[in-house]
């Protein structure tokens, strides 16, 4: 079977290497970056360079900043958790085991949530996430390492998963964070700061990428870049980059899925509406695959997890642990749509208008662009 799936452009930089590239500027034995005294990653959830290209006028400085080739691409599902996790410790979904938004526990069957469901789900952030992370790695070795973020994120599951070994510090309005991740690169030789903003995202998901609420807040991120390009100067070097992109599904663009063919057998939907998640009662998944391929191939890919991982989606290697994690059938939007499972009676999640998890270029495609001491 031929699957045409879409190609990683030729010399595509992964996300995997960001903060690798960052740490050898730091070691300075880069040969991509200059030496840095300190180096700061400022990660926009959300900001695809595709959603950046387009609406330039509402984010002039980082538009302006970013060549051509400024872009590094996401990993597969192109969802936060697997994305920030991968940027986090350099390794694959197929490695560290975050293979997407909602997955399916091997041992008890509980779907859980791999972004906000940690305490609840009963993932234990030590062991279910199976790379060290690299800040974990440098502080061992003397970095002085820092996370800035939301309050909200400090003690979560996810930063205990993906962040351990930093000093941590929260402030809630984007512009504190901004002051307070110049200040700890300012003050401290060697430093290895990551800098999260999720404003942009919050507002894609409510309002879409399309809106004038998100190239009013598109403009509040590009200022806050901009400042902080201006409060460290040639002290730190700057990545700004992002987790994944986002394209906007209509309501009539919406795939309800219930009762009939193409729930048969399933014992557990996971994943997210672009990328699902099909879990397969023992001996159905081949008639689960055809049911979708018969339905939806001309609008997704639908997969094996045999095929997905032949296909190197989640990486070079999957790990044998985290292969169970994945569904039986993988359905991945093509179209500009979204899958709903109409069994379950929590409609909300209908509401979202900005989307992303599958594999086309506006969710994958993600800036990479050099401030600071980089852009010197």
């Amino acid at each position: 079977m031929t699957l045409s799936l879409p190609a990683r452009p030729a010399g595509a930089r992964s996300l995997t290497e960001v903060l690798p590239i960052l740490i050898d500027a730091l070691e300075g034995t880069s040969a991509v970056l200059p030496p840095v005294r300190s180096g700061i990653v400022f990660v926009l959830d959300g900001l695809g360079a595709r959603n950046l290209a387009a609406r330039r006028a509402h984010g002039r400085f980082l538009a302006a900043a970013m060549g051509r080739k400024d872009v590094a691409r996401s990993v597969f599902p192109s969802t936060t958790a697997a994305a920030l996790t991968s940027l986090l410790t350099a390794a694959w979904p197929g490695e560290h085991g975050v293979v997407g938004y909602r997955v399916r526990l091997p041992e008890t069957g509980v779907v859980v949530n791999q972004l906000n469901g940690w305490e609840g789900g009963g993932l234990d952030p030590l062991t279910w996430q199976r790379a060290e992370p690299l800040l974990m790695q440098e502080a061992r070795r003397g970095r002085p390492c820092f996370v800035v973020s939301k309050p909200d994120y400090v003690t979560s599951g996810f930063t205990a998963a993906t962040l351990r070994g930093a000093e941590i510090h929260g402030a809630g309005a984007l512009d504190e964070r901004v002051e307070l991740a110049a200040h700890l690169a300012r003050s401290h030789e060697g430093a290895l700061v990551y800098l999260y903003g999720p404003e942009l995202d919050v507002v894609g998901h409510r309002k879409g990428a399309d809106s004038d609420e998100w190239a009013f807040a598109l403009e509040a991120v590009d200022a806050a870049a901009r400042r902080l390009h201006e409060a460290v100067g040639a002290t730190a070097g700057i990545l700004v980059t992002a987790d994944h992109g986002m394209v906007d599904v209509a309501p009539s663009r919406h795939v309800l899925f219930g009762e009939g063919p193409l729930t048969d057998g399933v014992t557990a939907v996971g994943g997210e509406p672009r990328m699902l998640h099909l879990y397969a009662a023992e001996g159905a998944a081949s008639d689960l695959h055809a049911a979708w391929s018969a339905s939806e191939r001309d609008r997704a890919w639908v997969l094996t997890r045999d095929e997905a991982i032949g296909a190197g989606l989640f990486g070079p290697h999957v790990d044998e642990a985290v292969a169970a994690r994945i569904g039986d059938v993988l359905v991945v939007a093509r179209a500009r749509l979204a899958y709903y499972d109409d069994r379950v009676a929590d409609t909300s999640p209908r509401k979202m208008v900005g989307q992303h998890g599958s594999l086309s270029d506006e969710e994958t495609t993600v800036p990479l662009i050099r401030l600071g001491a980089f852009s010197r």
